[in-house]
């Protein structure tokens, strides 16, 4: 602890010798107290505000609790009896408090007797919940401890961090003795017990410090890690100084200040999350992280918003962490759990040699000597599926000599050659990328990746930042090569086979999202930077090109599936011609599957996989020179009905009443239904012979290659309101409707198909009682479409309260196709669907087609509708008038329980 902080505690904080007398004085000490604390945490804050260092605080903070708490114990009389100490075990022993941490304490015995101290245990205790602590608390002798840290990690961690507050000093010395090595936890189980445990927290956390909302005490790189190091530490050289590291080489001094500027600054979140919050918070929450950003004087920019900013900056420090932490922890792996083992050494070349399964140089000077060699490393071990890591001093000496990765580095022909190399490995590419980015080469190499290392997207949508999501989309290219993976990606899994140079594929993932944060298209942005790139490593033309095309165009494929009517046969023209070739369409399949999967996990399901695999299957026909969907419309409708009358027969169905029910609909719906899905209508509406709605559930089956949802189908005389029932029905079904097909027959019957998934994203299987379900509550409402109850209001999931997009509306009427096309841009709500349903009901609009996408926090979606008379939308007029009510309801959905940033 500082002079200056030394001065401020004495004079600013606490006055112990007067606080004892107001004590004395007073008829009860509890008011004292609790204006102490009041006084002190108010100050403490304002200190905070003020900047000043947050060591200085939180030594602080610890000095006070410690006067507070030994000023209570020393009131009582502890005389009588064996002798007790207080002691701060815990983060509090480690002099380590935030704002709310908890006070851990243990009351520690000589011995098992007890009852002399019973009512003086109980009476301090009593004070400090009084006065308003948070305190944990345990009692317990010096036998019982050493008894329960036996058997128990967290009790002996807990026990190491003991520290004296008042009382004897030989108890304390007594139970670090028996807690000691020589009697527990020796240091080489302690390490691997420690190992194991972070191991199991940080898959806890999905092995990545990049999460949306990570912890800051928990999550991989956070406070927690600097904690494990303390503990190894103190346990195996028997101090919690890291500093003594740098003394038997373990860490260098300026890797020693790293880890101190890393540590500070968490605790500086740390501090700031526990005052926003009021309890003690580790979770950077949405809720947390604008207010922090606002707090520590971040400001939005043209390119980025100031949370962004905040959270690279913490994003950038945990990795700064974790690269730390791989070091400590391959030094602490060679010095305490293989001290004990042969050395075996294998030569590789002149640089290079294995040592017990770990790369290292052959010498201090090998990559002073020859640069390249920071790659090459990489690339062995690519070769090598045996090789586990580099050694402890070969990753110092990489990060010592990273600023060699300069212009010059980058221009050497063998560079770029060792790079491609790598790009082709057999073994462990992510994992090396990884280790790349991790110790900064990575970021040095492609200047372009280093911008984007901690880059965070304020959003629901992107869950990683863009560099961990760039590195995961590598590794689901490569995942498509596992055979557990057939099944979930049967198409990607026979390309990646297929494709040559799936290097090319790699080179198009990196580049793909780079661009990212400098304002403008980030696909045009990173196909410059590709092309550089691949300029630059010698590739040859046509494989630029391909590359250079697929940044560009990595969205397409999606957006494409997601947003554009799959039936219609110019769709899938206009598509195939963009594609090009089949070659094009291939390496834009995998790229898009692996981007999905590496962008949010609950992205990818059956609905998503069966759409892109639709797109992929019609296009590759039609590149490959099957025409027979560009055919006349007159022969496929007779085609498709052929096709149906063949999978109706065996299903005594009259044909004269076949060809009267199918005589009442249009050319249109025989071109936006399958075969197998007009079977299934018309058996259905022929067998039904109720005056009920007819509502049927069908599991969609993807081996047939049709969508990935359930289809809920409604046949009942048309009604004006009938689609707002209907999708105000299916969201009090928890039912999220992805796609609609709006037909009505000439004899006035709607035909409605929609395709919908549960809330979690699966489709509804083969479950009779929810089906049953479904069909009741849809027929009840269609039966009373006039007064069909209110919208169930359900409650708006906490993150998606962050977000309130301006809505965007947009109406057009497309040549040739006398319908309107309604686009609508907003942010996602409970039961907005349904909601937007009621406000074309109350237009008189009539909607006979619907692509319902959502992204995150954004919906984006397109009707295909007509006024009261099946007519486009004409009047400017009535087009301003829908625009503007269709805003209103969509502002006034997103604001109603919108946190706007503080």
């Amino acid at each position: 602890m500082t002079t200056h902080t030394s001065h401020l505690l004495q004079n600013e904080l606490f006055n112990r010798s007067q606080f004892r007398a107001d004590i004395t004085l007073s008829n009860s000490a509890i008011p004292a107290y609790k204006k102490a604390i009041s006084s002190a945490r108010e100050r403490l804050n304002q200190w905070f505000r003020e900047e000043r260092d947050i060591e200085s605080l939180i030594g602080a903070h610890t000095w006070f609790m410690d006067e507070i708490l030994t000023v209570a114990w020393e009131h009582l009389d502890w005389s009588n009896g064996c002798d007790i100490a207080l002691l701060a075990v815990g983060g509090y022993g480690r002099e380590e408090l935030h704002p709310a941490s908890d006070i851990d304490i243990l009351l520690l015995l000589a011995d098992n007797h007890y009852e002399s101290h019973k009512d003086n245990i109980e009476r301090f205790l009593t004070l400090l919940w009084d006065i308003g602590l948070k305190v944990g608390s345990s009692v317990r002798s010096v036998d019982e401890c050493a008894i329960q840290a036996k058997d128990d990690l967290t009790i002996m961690t807990n026990l190491l961090e003991a520290r004296l507050l008042s009382g004897p000093e030989t108890l304390p010395e007594q139970l670090q003795e028996r807690i000691s090595p020589l009697h527990m936890w020796p240091s080489k189980t302690y390490l691997q017990a420690k190992f194991d445990e972070q191991r199991e927290r940080h898959r806890k956390f999905d092995d990545s410090e990049y999460n949306l909302e990570p912890n800051i005490k928990s999550s991989p790189g956070g406070i927690r890690d600097i904690h494990m190091l303390g503990w190894v530490t103190r346990r195996h050289f028997g101090t919690h100084d890291l500093k003594e590291l740098v003394d038997i080489g373990f860490l260098s001094p300026n890797e020693h200040q790293q880890m101190q500027r890393c540590k500070a600054f968490l605790w500086k979140v740390r501090w700031g999350l526990h005052t926003i919050a009021g309890r003690c918070e580790d979770r950077l929450l949405f809720d947390h992280q604008r207010t922090l950003a606002t707090l520590f004087g971040y400001h939005d920019h043209n390119d980025s918003l100031a949370v962004e900013q905040f959270m690279q900056s913490y994003f950038r420090t945990v990795l700064i962490v974790g690269q730390l932490k791989d070091l400590l922890l391959q030094h602490f792996d060679d010095a305490i759990l293989n001290a004990d083992q042969p050395q075996t050494i294998t030569s590789i070349n002149e640089r290079f040699q294995i040592r017990n399964q770990y790369i290292e140089t052959t010498s201090e000077n090998v990559f002073d000597e020859h640069p390249p060699a920071m790659l090459e490393m990489f690339v062995l071990m690519t070769r090598n599926s045996d090789i586990l890591g580099p050694t402890a001093e070969t990753i110092r000496r990489l990060r010592e000599h990273r600023h060699l990765v300069d212009s010059d580095f980058r221009k050497d022909p063998r560079c770029a050659k060792l790079f491609i190399k790598l790009l082709q490995a057999p073994y462990a590419l992510t994992a090396n990328l990884r280790r790349m980015a991790r110790y900064g080469i990575l970021g040095r190499y492609l200047p372009e990746f280093g911008r984007i290392i901690g880059q965070m997207q304020f959003d629901l949508f992107h869950t990683y930042t863009v560099d961990a999501h760039t590195l995961l989309l590598v590794k689901h290219l490569r995942s498509f090569n596992y055979q557990e993976n057939q099944q979930r990606y049967p198409v990607a899994s026979q390309l990646i086979k297929e494709i040559k140079n799936p290097e090319l594929l790699y080179i198009a993932a990196i580049y793909h999202d780079i661009g990212k944060g400098r304002g403008g298209d980030h696909s045009q942005l990173g196909a410059v930077d590709a092309e550089l790139f691949c300029r630059r490593h010698g590739l040859k033309a046509n494989d630029t090109r391909l590359v250079i095309w697929l940044v560009r165009e990595h969205l397409t494929l999606s957006t494409t599936a997601q947003k554009q009517d799959l039936s219609d046969p110019q769709v899938i023209q206009d598509f195939a011609r963009k594609m090009g070739s089949v070659n094009y369409l291939n390496f834009l399949y995998l790229l898009t599957v692996a981007d999905i999967n590496a962008t949010n996990s609950e992205l990818w399901n059956g609905w998503r996989s069966s759409l892109l695999q639709q797109l992929y299957r019609r296009t590759r026909r039609m590149l490959e020179g099957d025409m027979s969907s560009l055919t006349d419309i007159k022969e496929r409708v007779e085609g498709v009905k052929e096709r149906a009358i063949k999978r109706l027969a065996g299903q005594s169905l009259d044909h004269q009443a076949i060809s009267q029910l199918w005589s009442t609909l249009g050319v249109e719906y025989f071109t936006r239904h399958g075969s197998r899905e007009i079977a299934w209508h018309t058996e259905n509406i022929l067998k039904h012979g109720s005056s009920k709605p007819l509502v049927i559930v069908q599991e969609t089956d993807i081996d047939q290659q049709e969508l990935g949802g359930s289809r809920v189908f409604i046949y009942t005389p048309d009604q004006p309101n009938l689609f707002a029932a209907a999708v105000a029905a299916l969201d009090q079904l928890h039912l999220s409707i992805q796609d609609a097909k709006i037909i009505t027959s000439s004899d006035n019957y709607s035909m409605d198909t929609f395709t919908v998934l549960e809330d979690d994203g699966r489709a509804i299987g083969q479950n009779p009682k929810r089906i049953q379900q479904i069909k009741r509550h849809l027929q009840l409402i269609l039966e009373n479409t006039e007064d069909f109850p209110d919208l169930i209001s359900r409650r708006t999931p906490r993150q998606l309260r962050h977000f309130a997009r301006r809505p965007e509306v947009l109406i057009s009427n497309i040549p040739g196709i006398r319908r309107t096309l309604l686009e609508i841009k907003a942010t996602d709500r409970p039961g907005l669907l349904a909601k937007i349903g009621r406000t074309f009901m109350s237009l008189n609009l009539q909607v006979h087609n619907a692509k319902i996408a959502t992204f995150g926090e954004k919906v984006e979606d397109r009707f295909y509708i007509t006024d009261d008379r099946q007519q486009p939308i004409n009047d400017p007029e009535f087009a301003k008038t829908i625009c503007e009510s269709l805003k209103e309801t969509l502002q006034r959905a997103t604001q109603a329980d919108h946190i706007s940033s503080r």
